[in-house]
């Protein structure tokens, strides 16, 4: 193991996570106090939930399944859960906690592993929920993620990869995109421009040596203002002109809807109306909304992802060697969710009630809680993320605007 002061990255390795040595301490003495007190075997029922979503979110997305299923994997208990990337209420129709995740076993065997766990759920499914937020805005328009920036590079492939599934075509780090099997997208920084010393020729030089599959989008904020660049690029490329970038900061910005119209009405009257435009800095999904209407084509959204506020997940014991138990606020029993797929309805009942029918529509409920470890053992592959991407967005346009 690498000693603490020799470390150069203040990261936690695989070894140490999968030890549970980034739990909170009080783990630890808990699992020492139950063993003294001849508790070692006491077998409990915990289940994942939250009582609200930040902002007040409508939805969530849960993410970071996978990486949980790995964390526990090897540990004598059986897991059930949402499948990843499904869509979530705090509540259920009744009012009643959905528990996104159970784990039923020996309390021992997984009591240090609730730090992590919950910290693996918590933080993706913050990201992936407001990266589908951007994408329901964004509508069929094109989406990048570009917040790795704004967080430890550590976190550059959970980060890209739980925005991929909440909804965006694309992501920058070049980490990220070669785990999700994909190539990563970008364009060029204000940095390339101003060491070349002229924004034409950077853009002529970027054509140049860029691969043809590289799209040519230009950066247009650099020096004049996004209007005159933008004529400038499209002089300069002419039909190799994919598209423009305004990535103008919020203090020069000004109306920025109206510099969009003004950049698309500039392209048009020249007969560049194929030149597309997109936008980046500081963009969430109001913004999206609105520069959409105004008519940018795409959109690059950074920190609003990145930095999302995480879902307030909390781990809680139910039932305690086959009763129910709970702490105060909490309801004991294990318990099944039930899915109307047409409406996106949820019952949560006890285990053992017969499956009800939707109150909404009439229709048929599913059990929604899948198993994902069986003693510790992985029941089935995990899902790749083109299909969970897939998952969402055909959740999403279920949701009533």
């Amino acid at each position: 193991m690498i000693g603490v002061n020799a470390r150069r990255f203040h990261i936690a390795t695989v070894e140490e996570i999968k030890s549970a040595q980034t739990s909170d301490v009080y783990f630890e003495r808990t699992k020492e106090i139950l063993e003294k007190e001849g508790l070692s075997d006491i077998h409990v029922t915990a289940e994942i939930t939250t009582g609200s979503l930040p902002k007040n979110w409508e939805y969530g997305i849960l993410a970071g399944v996978e990486e949980a299923t790995n964390l526990l994997e090897g540990l004598n208990i059986r897991v059930r859960s949402f499948p990843e990337g499904t869509l979530f209420r705090p509540v259920d129709s009744s009012g009643v906690r959905e528990p996104v995740m159970i784990l039923e076993g020996r309390y021992l065997e997984f009591c240090l592993y609730e730090t992590p766990l919950l910290g693996l759920l918590c933080q993706a499914s913050g990201i992936a929920t407001m990266a589908s937020r951007v994408r329901r805005a964004a509508g069929a328009k094109t989406v990048f993620s570009f917040g790795i920036r704004r967080a430890h590079p550590a976190l550059a492939p959970m980060i890209d990869r739980a925005c991929f599934i909440g909804g965006f075509d694309a992501v920058s780090s070049m980490i990220g995109a070669k785990l999700l099997g994909k190539n990563p997208t970008g364009t060029m920084p204000h940095s390339l421009i101003i060491a070349i010393g002229d924004q034409v020729r950077a853009w002529k030089s970027f054509d140049k040596y860029m691969p043809k599959e590289v799209p040519r989008i230009a950066l247009v904020d650099t020096y004049y203002d996004e209007k005159t660049e933008a004529i400038m690029a499209a002089q300069a490329l002419g039909t190799s002109l994919y598209g423009v970038r305004l990535d103008t900061p919020s203090s020069r910005r000004g109306n920025f809807q109206e510099i969009i119209r003004e950049v698309r009405w500039e392209l048009d009257s020249r007969g560049f109306d194929h030149v597309k435009i997109f936008v980046s800095g500081g963009l969430d999904d109001e913004s999206v909304r609105t520069l959409s209407e105004a008519g940018a084509d795409g959109f690059g959204v950074g920190t609003s992802v990145s930095n999302s506020p995480c879902i307030d997940f909390a781990m809680d014991i139910v039932e305690r060697d086959g009763k129910s138990v709970a702490k105060r606020g909490k309801l004991g029993g294990k318990k099944e969710v039930w899915r109307c797929d047409n409406c996106l309805r949820d019952y949560v009942l006890l285990e053992g009630v017969p499956a009800p029918s939707c109150s909404k529509c009439g229709n048929k409920t599913r059990p929604l809680l899948v198993r994902l470890l069986e003693s510790g053992r992985p029941t089935s592959p995990q899902p790749a993320s083109d299909k969970i991407r897939e998952h969402v967005i055909d959740q999403l346009r279920k949701l009533v605007v």
